[in-house]
């Protein structure tokens, strides 16, 4: 003990000690030395090895593994307590019980290797599982099918010695990507997503037959996903994950499928707490899950349903990111590949192992033959007596040799003296009840069972996909893709937050803010929202929503500002100076710089705004200029329309209204956009109105333009077009709505059984409408809306009769407009096999008259001017006759 205490001495006091020196003037690092240097990698690799990351051979984390082994173990066909598993497991695993029985709930969660009995949690809910005591298991026939096979597995000692334990398990299936894996080890991770069983079967089979495959993710909660960031499972990708939320009615909101990683009640959590937060606003929430998912949100009055689904994705856990990250053990490394690269190794794995299960399939059934063909030689030719008159065992083994030789030449191999000591084993019984016969057609058997394994080999890739296709038939069912692959709009939170702050202004001292609460109220707003303000000297800022902001005195305008607003018009007239012209100009503000000063005149100090609007849809108002008594000024009052602008950049002078000094000005005329009208593409792979040109174009809107709605329920109502709109999966029309044009219905009356026709129009835009009779077996067969529909009507065959040739149907001429409710007329009383939908009838509709022409603005025209030249300001500048009335152009 002093020797080593004297070495550590020295140790410490040598070169490689770790310490400061004596000299206070700087810190010295020096070497560890000794077991400290190795401590720290020796325990990584044992956790990245024996821990936290899976095997790529066999899908299983070392603690996995032991729990099927110690299942296999225990196998007789009936439940074990999963105590006794656990505590079974711990022969194998030299850990706590606690992390085995964790981690036999989770493989029991996934509902493929174990079948379980009892209370195991519900990872819906997250409520946790039953104490082991409780909770019974046994090998599923799926796992029995394909995880073992003793005869080609590497075994190794267990931690103590006194037993063998698998060194990887022989998995013919893609088990990791089925199940997923996630880890935490030393200095490095892994998250492996489930994918789904059937996809994996199909990929698998499409790598054996050299085909390119593609696989994503599919969650045991269901709900929607995102897969164009996955990047194949590595590094550096990310999936979306939503729940599945649809309208049950006007006021309440169901979510029936949630989010991977998600569980019910973390879930409520976020949505209880963003509507503590003003995020969203809801009335009350319950929670119905059972076997399925059953989240019932009420919402009140008042509230958009479709902007609080958006809110729910935007502000709580109804839409999660996952980031994946293949790690892999390899040959007791770590690897890192995506997904594609493990499922190719997984089936050329598969591949192997059927090929060594064939080869010693192969052997096992040529040592059988070899014997029975012994056993007949031997019974047959009477060998048997040879041995009577021999008195040692060597003397008995030489005469049965001698014996065989004569009759040998067709054996595929040479006779073992243990060959021959098994015929010596043969009872007298079995002798005297040989059947040449039976011993004939028994080798016979075996030997087709030879030549089978032989085509195999041969045939090992049609064998191995045969294989996958068993198993495919075998236990697919009720394996179907559960969450659905979508690709996700970009929500913009300060578009669906609920606004419940009130913002208000105090217009002379310059303050905005949502804390100034005696002052004048603006509008309602949220803490995310940024405001513009314009003040009486030109100045215009964008800021935050904040308590209390000073942004300048005087101010004439505030409101929420919307980012790349387009149809928002400001008309403006200002005075240049103080003694200057007055200047007109009409421009939109689309994008800045927050928190930094703009300044909307002509830079002049002194200048004023005299005129201002903020115009939601671009509309151009007429307003009255009183000019002041000045000189032979004799017109002292005028009209300008707005109209007569362009609308143009923000830094654009503008047109001279007038020189002359401006007394008031007053509105005469509202006006009307003098946008064109706005083009609504509806995108069908994100289910969503957008005016970005993405998917099919459903026309023109103006302001008071509706969309019309058919769902395949008979559901049919009319909306604004709003780009935050969601539809529902059954919609079967949505295009732009014609009041005046009607629509036609060929539907199935439940209670009298017989095709209805019906044509009608929608006399209450704002209602939502069934146009089938209440009866739970109607259903709606087509619905038309062209002026002049047609329809083939195919009759079905009757017994004994010749078929009824096809009628065509013009269902303008068959039934008159009437009214929504009604229930229409017959169609026929025959049996009608099906109806199709034929080409309209020609229709020339009424010329529609033409309104007004004014200039219209097309969006695309108004791009930010971030610099107007002076020649673009000498150039807007009009020319002022003498009575003082501006003349622009």
């Amino acid at each position: 003990m002093s020797d080593e205490l004297d070495n550590n001495e020295e140790e410490q006091t040598g070169p490689d000690y770790l310490g400061v020196n004596d000299d206070t003037s700087g810190d010295t690092i020096k070497k560890v030395t000794g077991m400290y240097r190795d401590w720290f990698l020796d325990y990584a690799s044992y956790v990245i090895l024996e821990r936290a990351v899976p095997a790529i051979e066999d899908g299983f984390k070392p603690v996995q593994r032991r729990i099927m082994q110690s299942m296999k173990d225990l196998d007789d066909g009936r439940y074990n307590k999963v105590a006794n598993i656990v505590g079974h497991t711990m022969q194998y695993h030299p850990h706590g019980d606690a992390s085995i029985a964790d981690a036999m709930v989770q493989i029991g969660q996934k509902d493929l290797l174990i079948d379980t009995q009892g209370n195991w949690g519900n990872i819906l809910t997250g409520d946790s599982a039953a104490a082991s005591r409780y909770i019974e298991a046994r090998l599923s026939k799926f796992a029995l099918d394909v995880v073992y096979n003793p005869k080609v597995t590497r075994w190794q000692a267990s931690y103590d010695g006194r037993r063998k334990e698998p060194i990887n398990l022989p998995v013919k299936f893609p088990l990791l990507l089925n199940q997923g894996g996630e880890g935490i080890a030393v200095g490095l991770s892994t998250k492996i997503l489930p994918h789904n069983f059937i996809e994996l079967i199909d990929a698998s089979i499409k790598h054996l037959q050299g085909k390119k495959f593609t696989i994503y993710p599919d969650f045991p909660t269901g709900g929607l996903m995102d897969v164009a960031d996955y990047n194949d499972g590595m590094r550096g990708g990310k999936i979306r994950s939503r729940a599945r939320i649809n309208q049950l009615d006007k006021n309440t909101l169901v979510i029936t499928e949630i989010p991977f990683g998600t569980n019910t009640s973390s879930l409520i959590d976020t949505i209880l707490k963003a509507n503590d937060k003003g995020k969203i606003k809801i009335k009350k929430i319950e929670d119905n899950t059972a076997a399925q998912v059953e989240i019932q949100i009420h919402l009140p009055s008042g509230i958009s349903p479709d902007k609080t689904i958006d809110a729910l994705y935007a502000f709580t856990g109804c839409e999660t990111s996952v980031s994946p990250l293949g790690c892999v053990i390899e040959d007791n490394k770590p690897l890192f590949i995506g997904v594609s690269e493990m499922l190719r190794r997984s089936t050329d794995r598969t591949v192997e192992l059927l090929k060594q299960e064939l080869e010693i399939q192969l052997e096992e059934l040529e040592e059988q033959w070899h014997f029975a063909s012994l056993e007949r030689i031997f019974i047959e030719n009477r060998i048997y007596r040879d041995i009577e008159e021999e008195e040692t065992w060597e003397g008995v083994i030489s005469a049965i040799d001698r014996g065989l030789q004569p009759h040998i030449q067709h054996l595929k191999r040479a006779v073992t003296e243990e060959d021959i000591v098994r015929l010596t084993e043969i009872r007298i019984k079995r002798i005297s009840k040989f059947d040449i016969d039976k011993a004939q057609q028994k080798i016979e058997a075996l030997e087709d069972s030879i030549a089978q394994i032989k085509h195999h080999l041969a045939h090992l890739i049609d064998y191995a996909i045969d294989y996958f296709k068993r198993l495919k038939k075998d236990y697919g069912a009720g394996k179907e893709r559960k969450t659905e692959i979508r690709t996700f709009d970009d929500i913009e939170a300060t578009k669906v937050v609920i606004r419940n702050t009130k913002l208000y202004v105090n217009r002379e001292e310059g303050f905005v803010g949502t804390s100034l609460k005696r002052d004048e109220y603006v509008t309602d707003c949220s803490d995310i929202d940024d405001i513009i303000v314009f003040t009486e000297d030109g100045t215009m800022m964008v800021t935050k929503v904040d308590a209390k902001t000073f942004v300048g005195k005087n101010i004439i305008h505030v409101a929420v500002f919307k980012k790349k607003d387009k149809r928002t018009i400001y008309n403006m007239i200002y005075r240049d100076g103080t003694r200057g012209a007055n200047y007109v100009k009409r421009f939109a503000v689309t994008s800045i710089t927050r928190d930094k000063e703009y300044d909307m005149t002509n830079g002049t100090k002194g200048s004023k705004v005299l005129y201002f609007t903020a115009n939601p849809n671009g509309e151009a108002e007429v307003v009255t200029i009183y000019l002041r008594q000045s000189g032979s000024i004799k017109k002292l009052k005028f009209d300008l329309d707005f109209a007569d602008q362009l609308v143009k950049g923000r830094n654009s002078k503008g047109n001279i209204v007038t020189k002359y000094s401006i007394k008031k000005i007053e509105l005469k005329e509202k006006g009307l956009s003098t946008l064109k009208p706005r083009k609504i593409w509806f995108d069908d792979s994100v289910q969503r109105l957008n005016v970005d040109e993405r998917g099919e174009l459903l026309g023109e809107f103006r302001k008071e333009d509706r969309l019309l709605i058919v769902k395949q329920s008979g559901v049919v109502k009319t909306v604004i077009p709003d780009i935050q709109l969601r539809f529902d999966d059954d919609m079967i029309i949505l295009e732009k709505w014609d009041p005046k044009k009607p629509l036609s219905a060929i539907y199935w009356e439940g209670e009298k059984e017989l095709f209805y026709v019906k044509r009608f129009l929608i006399e209450n835009p704002d209602k939502e409408e069934t146009i089938i009779t209440d009866h739970p077996n109607s259903y709606l067969e087509k619905i038309f809306t062209d002026y002049r529909p047609m329809a083939e009507v195919v009759f079905a065959k009757k017994r004994g009769q010749e078929r009824e040739e096809n009628m065509e149907l013009n269902l303008d001429e068959f039934i008159a407009v009437k009214g929504i409710t009604a229930m229409g007329n017959q169609l026929t009383k025959e049996k009608v096999l099906e109806i199709n939908t034929m080409e309209p009838l020609l229709y020339e509709p009424p010329a529609p008259v033409e309104p007004e022409e004014m200039d219209v603005v097309d969006e695309e025209d108004l791009k930010e001017e971030t610099h107007a030249s002076e020649e673009e300001n000498e150039n807007d500048e009009s020319i002022t006759d003498e009575d003082g009335q501006g003349r622009l152009f």
